[in-house]
């Protein structure tokens, strides 16, 4: 880990650092590692801790993060030791405010939707029917004070008003002292919008979403990727000289 890097890989995980053919993972993955004295890698994506720990049993090769923003931007860690980030922790925990319960007690009748397996501290994850799920739902969300992200036609998060994987990467760069010119997140789905509304160098890999697509198509600050996943970043990184 570089405490001054030449640049900082913000990187969703499924479909994106994870994606791609075995080669192309392989490649990239010898690429990042070459590369640890002169880069951060950052993890941000919406998979829960216990998920990302068992990445590295069942893909050895994977390189270990520096940093995690996980559970789409609401959990902020030291990838070594797990120690949170206090700062952009804190700020998370504070606008949740332990609503847990709250909030599945207010969806506990909602059609089309179902609780995950997962009971993360400071969101709510559901799966949703996109053809049974009601616009109604997402507005008790809203009027709540929540916010709710929707991604790949099928995962639904309700989130601490104003947080999600774009202003925490924000607020992790400030707590850091990054220079946020360096800074390079990666994405492929619709939570990882946010992440090209930070108005930094982005790159969209190939095989995003269509809806995703849709909403940056007009974005100057992303790069679209010709490749998919780990080929898709790198192709991004090499456009920014970042490699």
């Amino acid at each position: 880990m570089s405490l001054n890097p030449a640049f900082v890989l913000a990187t969703d995980l499924d479909g994106t650092f994870l994606g791609g053919s075995e080669r192309q993972r392989t490649e990239f993955y010898e690429y990042i590692e070459r590369n640890r004295d002169r880069l951060l890698l950052v993890f941000v994506t919406g998979r829960h801790l216990d998920r990302i720990d068992r990445l590295y049993e069942e893909e050895p090769g994977v390189p270990r993060p520096d940093y995690i923003i996980g559970d789409v931007g609401t959990t902020i860690i030291c990838g070594k030791t797990h120690e949170p980030i206090s700062q952009v922790q804190d700020w998370v925990s504070s606008l949740w405010n332990n609503a847990n319960d709250r909030i599945k007690e207010m969806l506990a009748d909602e059609p089309g939707i179902e609780l995950q397996p997962v009971n993360p501290a400071r969101r709510v994850s559901y799966y949703y029917q996109p053809e049974k799920l009601q616009s109604s739902t997402v507005q008790k969300i809203v009027d709540a004070g929540f916010d709710c992200i929707l991604s790949a036609d099928k995962f639904l998060a309700v989130m601490p008003k104003g947080v999600s994987k774009g202003p925490t990467l924000l607020r992790f760069i400030e707590a850091l002292n990054l220079d946020a010119e360096n800074v390079i997140p990666a994405g492929d789905t619709l939570n990882d919008y946010s992440l090209f509304q930070t108005g930094l160098k982005s790159i969209a890999v190939g095989n995003s979403e269509p809806k995703l697509v849709d909403k940056i198509k007009t974005m100057p600050n992303v790069y679209h990727s010709s490749q998919p996943g780990a080929a898709g970043i790198w192709e991004g990184l090499k456009y920014y000289g970042k490699h």
